[in-house]
């Protein structure tokens, strides 16, 4: 490999916005790209050859002061278990998980999806680590409370907006309005009824705006 092709496999590298670490057996850190450096906030010196969870300051590697993978909760990290999958034969896909980390002395939870496919460097077994951060597609999972009387949202300032305006101000969504099955029959019910007493009838669409039938 020429220096030109090794500088251009670098640049793609740190180019992929996801987070990619080259680890060891051991889950320790042999590489990681631009993206992985973002969130880590450390020097080479200090990443290469230590372990994810006390690079990425895991809240159960801080908590209990232990190595990473001795703790309790260890045994339940998606991370560490994908990697060990992986090198055992079975390539892990898009896995979903949480992880709690420290940062600015200060836990916050992350939402990823975790791939890791397996190589051979150098007659060694390594795995490839990424980590997708899906923290703000997430949020949509998460609980939202809704009036039961007149439908509107709670955001999170703790005030209550229409859910379309929600949506428009969380995600740039814009939403439209339609009948459902139900509701469209139980509508035309009404203009039937109407119709055959002879009344002018008012309906209400989903959007909460009346519409007198006459």
């Amino acid at each position: 490999m020429t220096m030109n092709e090794g500088e251009m496999l670098r640049e793609i590298f740190d180019a992929l916005p996801s987070m990619i670490f080259v680890v060891d057996q051991e889950v320790r850190i042999q590489e990681y790209n631009a993206a992985a450096e973002e969130l880590m906030r450390s020097g080479r010196d200090t990443i290469l050859q230590h372990r994810a969870g006390e690079i990425l300051h895991c809240i159960h590697s801080e908590e209990n002061k232990k190595e990473c993978g001795k703790s309790v909760k260890c045994s339940e990290c998606i991370i560490r278990n994908s990697v060990i999958q992986a090198l055992r034969g079975k390539r892990v896909v898009r896995r979903r998980t949480r992880m709690e980390v420290i940062q600015d002395d200060q836990k916050v939870e992350i939402y990823a999806l975790v791939t890791v496919s397996p190589f051979s460097f150098g007659g060694a077994p390594h795995a490839l680590l990424v980590i997708e951060n899906i923290s703000d597609i997430a949020e949509l999972y998460q609980m939202i409370f809704i009036c039961p009387v007149c439908g509107k949202v709670q955001n999170d300032e703790k005030t209550w907006m229409r859910v379309e305006a929600y949506f428009k101000n969380n995600w740039n969504v814009e939403c439209s309005h339609g009948y459902c099955p139900d509701c469209f029959e139980k509508e035309m019910e009404k203009i039937k009824s109407s119709s055959k007493n002879g009344k002018n009838l008012t309906l209400s669409d989903s959007s909460g705006a009346q519409h007198r039938k006459e």
